[in-house]
């Protein structure tokens, strides 16, 4: 879950998992895959950062770092 705040300035945690869509319109508007909408202050970039960093701790995004050497490997 995620906690956002909704225009009133109340908190509300939103199941990241059931995220459809974010819009900005100026407001954020939160479209779950349900079909219900929550208008919240957080712009859009800030609910993916909270969502990307959700997901990263209940271990659903895993994140790989790859090296590459400046050399061809010898055969």
């Amino acid at each position: 879950m995620i906690r956002v705040t909704r225009l009133n300035g109340s908190s509300i945690l939103v199941n990241a998992i059931l995220i459809e869509t974010i819009e900005e319109t100026p407001d954020t508007i939160i479209t779950l895959t349900t079909g219900k909408k929550f208008m919240v202050l957080e712009k859009a970039q800030d609910v993916v950062i909270l969502v990307k960093t959700y997901m990263s701790a209940i271990g659903s995004i895993r994140l790989s770092i790859k090296t590459y050497s400046q050399e061809e490997p010898e055969e």
